[in-house]
């Protein structure tokens, strides 16, 4: 089957802040990622050195509960009809042949000023702008502890901010009210993961107490980008 032409109608921009309520861990190398001596380092930029949360975590958590919610977990797509009726493909794309192009673009999400300073200041802070935490494991056989470990992570009370786009692609020749339909199904898919993230954990070592956020200013767009204008605040977000 010939696959129509697609068509960008428009970009979604979503801009809001993501804090920290539990210690995050998104870690990296040993080697790219060591400033002191922790077994387990967290990612950091280059530039400064600050930790950051690398836009491919954030998107691929999302994908991951989007398609726990909606039993996809385990789903393989045969043909375009079966993709088609994905909800998870429609905003995140995949599903190789049969799929199309991702519609989201997560950036990396940095350390707000503020919350760079405060973690630059405090003596609260083991490593600069983060804190290491000894963890074992308990071998339930004997009962004693095991493989002692240092872990960095990212304290609790960071802040970052977030910036996701939804970009609107439909094929060139759908109507206007097909092009709004796939808009507010998009929106609402991206709220839903949203909402489902802000309830499980970002980051690694989750089911110990890691990774807890909030999320804050995602609710609606805050510009609408078409190919014919230029940026504009949206008359009304989720049409």
């Amino acid at each position: 089957m010939q696959r129509k032409k697609p068509k960008l109608f428009r970009k979604l921009v979503y801009r809001g802040e993501l804090e920290l309520l539990t210690g995050l861990r998104v870690g990296a190398s040993k080697e790219s990622g060591q400033i002191g001596s922790v077994d387990l380092p967290v990612v950091r930029r280059v530039d400064n050195r600050q930790p950051y949360i690398p836009g491919s975590s954030i998107k691929g958590k999302l994908r991951s509960l989007l398609r726990l919610a909606h039993g996809e977990s385990e789903v393989r797509f045969d043909n375009d009809h079966e993709a088609a009726q994905s909800v998870t493909l429609e905003l995140f794309g995949g599903g190789g042949n049969s799929g199309h192009a991702s519609r989201l673009i997560v950036r990396d999400a940095y350390l707000t000023r503020k919350s760079a300073e405060m973690l630059m200041e405090s003596d609260a802070t083991d490593m600069p702008f983060t804190e290491v935490k000894f963890e074992n494991s308990i071998n339930l056989v004997t009962g004693t502890a095991e493989h002692p470990r240092q872990i960095e992570r990212i304290p609790a009370g960071a802040v970052f901010e977030l910036e996701m786009i939804v970009n609107v692609v439909d094929e060139a020749d759908a109507s206007e009210n097909q092009v709004d339909l796939l808009e507010k199904k998009l929106c609402e898919s991206l709220q839903s993961a949203l909402n489902l993230l802000k309830n499980d954990y970002l980051g690694g070592m989750g089911s110990r107490g890691y990774g807890q956020v909030a999320i804050r200013g995602m609710e609606q767009p805050c510009y609408i980008l078409s190919p014919e204008n230029e940026w504009a605040a949206p008359a009304n977000s989720t049409k």
